[in-house]
């Protein structure tokens, strides 16, 4: 498990899990969300979500999750992490047709889909919009 906070911070000083085990692109999705000033922890196993205690789940603004990982379904995943943390918001991320039906049913507007491969600014477009609504909430 990484955990480094940067030294600049964004305004909401959001959290972000990213789960993926590819290294080299869990790798690029840290290093570069660091940069734009996020807290970030990486995870490379489902096993290691799991393991992690309902405080640290509930500390996490988005979780950036690759649905083709072994040990559990995205779906099964996005559920446990969406409902030990009612303001956690998903970015799914696959090469595949990924259906999230069932998780936007259960946390409308709080799930998005984002098509791999995908750059660094498109990882960062699907994070600032998820973030954005809770912006808003606080103005």
């Amino acid at each position: 498990m990484e955990m480094a906070p940067t030294t600049h911070e964004p305004a909401n000083h959001a959290r972000i899990l990213i789960v993926d085990d590819e290294p080299p692109l869990l790798r690029m999705m840290s290093v570069y969300l660091r940069r734009l000033g996020y807290m970030v922890t990486t995870l490379d196993s489902t096993e290691q979500v799991r393991a992690l205690t309902p405080a640290e789940m509930r500390d996490f603004a988005i979780a950036v999750l690759d649905c083709s990982m072994m040990g559990i379904p995205e779906e099964s995943l996005a559920s446990e992490l969406l409902a030990a943390n009612g303001s956690l918001r998903i970015v799914a991320a696959s090469g595949y047709p990924v259906d999230l039906g069932v998780l936007e049913a259960v946390a409308p507007g709080r799930v998005a889909f984002l098509h791999k491969p995908f750059t660094p600014e498109m990882l960062a477009v699907a994070v600032r919009r998820m973030i954005a609504p809770k912006e808003e909430k606080r103005i």
